[in-house]
């Protein structure tokens, strides 16, 4: 072995040569293929991977239509048009990214939330979960400039309602309003700030994702149980066991985006938007896409212009602050009936704000939607710091192997820690 070449086992001699000068195939067996992770992984594991190939997917078709797209006020909706009607299978590309916006949210949405029912944000995870709080806000900046892009009512309207938003900031918002707009209105300046930024985006949002997968691999996944792997019993390689159980789950999500795409490529769109967008047209009820209605809806339920934008923008950063809200040493809701039932009652509280962001700003959709505003930041801020200190927890398994060969029924004897364990 030459000085300064890495000594790899590949046998292949091609992969053997790139690798003895560039070990990126021994990282990725050490990260990918031996990587030691808990077996007791359910499908929930399964979206974290999806995210990913979303992600690839929309950066792939989001270039091929970048090069007939044409952002100018005069020109973005008739390019769009044309790329629907004239560009050779210009319409499967669109629809693949407009509908990978929503198949993006929803995965990420499920991610989420299995990260909130087993304690995934907890020590030593609370970078990790930061970084995917980040990676979530990147998201959705990108998404509403994307949806500016196609200039039809509802993009012009929702980019003119959005953006004055930030006008409710005292001394620095009509400067930020400015910014945005590159002038005194919503029009060409907008626009191509929007699709700069819009193709500029998923490539930080890759950066962050590395960054994530980084946290990951230090700290180890957590797991349906929430307590970690005490020995070789307890983890299997990723691959070949976790790389099948992804294939199966990404099987089954290509299935549900093919009869997204094929079957109701507008469902989750606005008709409005197939509309040229006119500044002298207002249309009857301005929403924004599906997946931000909640957080449209909790805009909507404060009275005060400032006050909801400070809780629209509140509903996000409070997650970033969540691994220090829980005050549980224990990490999985499996153990946590309480709290179990806190979480479901905060999951409907976020599909009622989703339907009352997209019903008109009049009764009784306001009323629930403060209601429903109301239990969404009380289960951060008042219910998960009380629980945490109050509720007395189920014992946990003493290890993951022990809980996973029981067969999921009572575990022998002396196989329970002590209920209030640190997980």
């Amino acid at each position: 072995m030459a000085i300064g070449l890495h000594d790899s086992d590949f046998k292949n001699p091609v992969v053997r040569w790139i690798d003895q000068r560039m070990p990126i195939f021994t990282m990725m067996q050490k990260e990918y293929g031996s990587f030691p992770t808990p077996r007791n992984f359910n499908y929930f594991w399964n979206f974290g991977a999806l995210a990913m190939v979303n992600l690839m997917i929309m950066i792939a078709t989001g270039i091929f239509l970048a090069m007939h797209y044409t952002p100018h006020t005069a020109h973005a909706f008739d390019s769009v048009e044309r790329i629907m009607r004239d560009v050779n299978f210009g319409w499967l590309i669109r629809y693949v990214h407009m509908n990978g916006a929503s198949m993006f949210f929803i995965v990420v949405f499920i991610h989420i939330w299995r990260g909130m029912y087993y304690g995934s944000y907890k020590a030593p995870r609370e970078l990790l979960w930061i970084l995917g709080v980040v990676i979530f806000l990147l998201m959705m900046a990108t998404a509403f400039m994307g949806y500016v892009l196609p200039w039809g009512q509802m993009s012009f309207w929702g980019a003119t309602v959005i953006t004055n938003l930030f006008s409710a900031f005292p001394f620095v918002g009509d400067w930020i309003v400015s910014l945005l707009w590159g002038g005194f209105s919503v029009d060409n300046p907008t626009l191509n700030r929007f699709f700069s930024l819009h193709y500029l985006l998923p490539f930080v949002i890759v950066g962050v994702v590395f960054l994530h997968v980084v946290a990951l691999h230090i700290t180890g996944s957590n797991n349906p149980l929430g307590i970690e792997p005490k020995g070789p019993k307890d983890t299997l390689p990723f691959h070949p066991y976790y790389t099948a159980k992804d294939s199966f789950g990404l099987v089954i999500y290509f299935i549900v985006f093919a009869a997204l795409v094929f079957f109701a490529p507008n469902y989750l769109g606005h008709a409005d938007n197939y509309i040229p967008a006119d500044p002298l047209v207002t249309p009857a009820h301005i929403v924004p896409e599906w997946y931000f209605l909640p957080f449209y809806a909790i805009l909507r339920a404060v009275p005060d212009k400032l006050g909801g934008v400070l809780l629209m923008f509140g509903s996000i950063a409070v997650l970033f602050v969540l691994p220090w809200l829980d005050s549980s040493p224990v990490r999985s809701m499996r153990f946590r009936p309480m709290a179990r039932i806190a979480l479901f009652l905060w999951t409907i509280s976020f599909f009622v704000l989703m339907y009352c962001g997209a019903m008109p700003a009049e009764e009784p959709y306001v009323t629930i939607s403060r209601i429903a505003t109301a239990y969404y930041f009380a289960y951060f801020l008042v219910i998960l710091p009380l629980l945490g200190r109050l509720e007395k927890p189920l014992p946990l398994p003493e290890s993951i192997a022990r809980a996973v060969l029981g067969g999921g029924g009572p575990l022998p004897a002396g196989a329970a820690a002590k209920p209030m364990e640190k997980a």
